[in-house]
């Protein structure tokens, strides 16, 4: 069925960049957002084909930005199929997620390279999330803090090699992943920031002295906090320590329960703020499907209800839906619809540098929309003008 040329929402609460707007009209037209009007201002009397749809009793905010995913629906990103990037970017919106970065994993250069040149050439669709770009994550990483990375493929840093890659991916790489202690003399990563790459400091076994020489160098993020890193103690305050203390950071967050505890992840707010979380998946090809056998990087992965596991017991990336680990943070004391806004929307849009396209409610940006209840729970998403989720 094909999309009418404009839509209105009306008797909306909307969350804007300026502020909550109460009974309120939004029009959305050709993709974008066009007005937002006062309800006893709207006219509705002009006759156009605009499909209308209630709101009363729900709040408009913007569509989440999910900057860490590996996969859903049974693809991966390292698929390196048009395919599988389709099959990601259809499951997504049904989570209110309606842009995110694709993310690879440590792999063999020639895999990595696969991955890059198919996505160079794909295009978004409509009524899909968008692709905003890479996300790289490894292989310039740490060999004791892998994790589910495959240690085989660890390498050193290579500024040839990776001026390389972002050929291969039309320009495409937005973040990396980075263990800094690699990077001894920090011109890999100051030449990254300089040209505008977000570069994401995890699977990093470097302590708080050396989190605050790579801010220096350029590190302005924090790669899924807590997991791969080195954490909080007495003598030595690590990673975790540097993301609680260094302002120039933010830090991605999986707030599925199991990669962080309910406990800390109300420490990490208290101590973080909203404005310097950014919430994540980190999700692998099996999101969204049964519990069975499947695999990360070439190794097994054992996926239960709520978990997704190598053999050896290690996490192994997950299978959270943004919704529900926007649902898991709300839960927090203290957390409010603005909060979750910031995290979910408005930080990653920031952080990669789209904002002036993505990440909130405001006239000419793109119409990435989520009419939600009170409790997160998504009745409408709408991507990029064109509705992609509706729950009766």
């Amino acid at each position: 069925m094909d999309e009418p040329a404009a839509i209105r929402i009306n008797n909306v609460t909307i969350y804007t960049e300026e502020g909550v707007l109460h009974n309120h009209s939004i029009l959305i037209n050709d993709g974008k957002i066009a007005k937002m009007t006062p309800e006893h201002e709207v006219d509705y009397r002009v006759k156009a084909a605009v499909r209308q749809l209630d709101g009363e009793g729900l709040n408009l905010i913007p569509g989440f930005i999910d900057g860490h995913i590996h996969g859903a629906g049974g693809a991966d990103v390292m698929d390196a199929s048009a395919e599988a990037l389709d099959t990601i970017a259809f499951e997504l919106p049904q989570e209110g997620t309606t842009s995110f970065l694709a993310t690879t994993i440590t792999q063999s250069v020639e895999n990595i390279e696969k991955a890059l040149m198919n996505i160079k050439h794909y295009q978004s669709k409509p009524g899909a999330a968008e692709m905003l770009g890479v996300h790289l994550e490894g292989p310039y990483i740490e060999e004791s803090k892998a994790g589910a990375q495959p240690k085989e493929y660890i390498i050193e840093p290579n500024l040839e090699q990776f001026t390389n890659w972002q050929a291969l991916s039309g320009q495409q790489i937005k973040t990396i992943t980075i263990a800094p202690e690699h990077d001894v003399t920090g011109e890999f990563m100051q030449q990254l920031h300089r040209t505008g790459i977000n570069v994401s400091a995890g699977h990093t076994g470097t302590d708080y002295a050396g989190m605050k020489t790579a801010v220096t160098q350029g590190v302005r993020q924090v790669t899924h906090l807590c997991n791969a890193m080195s954490g909080i103690h007495h003598r030595g305050i690590g990673v975790v320590g540097a993301a609680f203390q260094i302002d120039e950071l933010r830090s991605e967050v999986i707030a599925d329960g199991i990669h962080i505890v309910p406990e800390m992840l109300q420490l990490i707010y208290d101590h973080i703020g909203s404005d310097r979380i950014i919430l994540i998946t980190d999700a692998m090809r099996a999101k969204s499907l049964e519990p069975g056998n499947y695999e990360l990087g070439g190794q097994p992965v054992i996926v239960t209800e709520d978990r997704a596991v190598l053999k050896s017991g290690s996490l192994a990336g997950s299978i959270l839906k943004m919704d529900d680990g926007v649902r898991n943070m709300l839960s927090l004391q203290g957390v409010t619809l603005s909060n979750i806004i910031e995290m979910a929307s408005v930080n990653p849009a920031k952080q990669i540098g789209v904002f002036d396209r993505k990440g909130s409610i405001a006239e000419n940006k793109d119409a990435d929309l989520l009419l939600v209840d009170d409790d997160m729970n998504i009745k409408y998403t709408i991507s990029r003008g064109v509705i992609t989720t509706i729950t009766k």
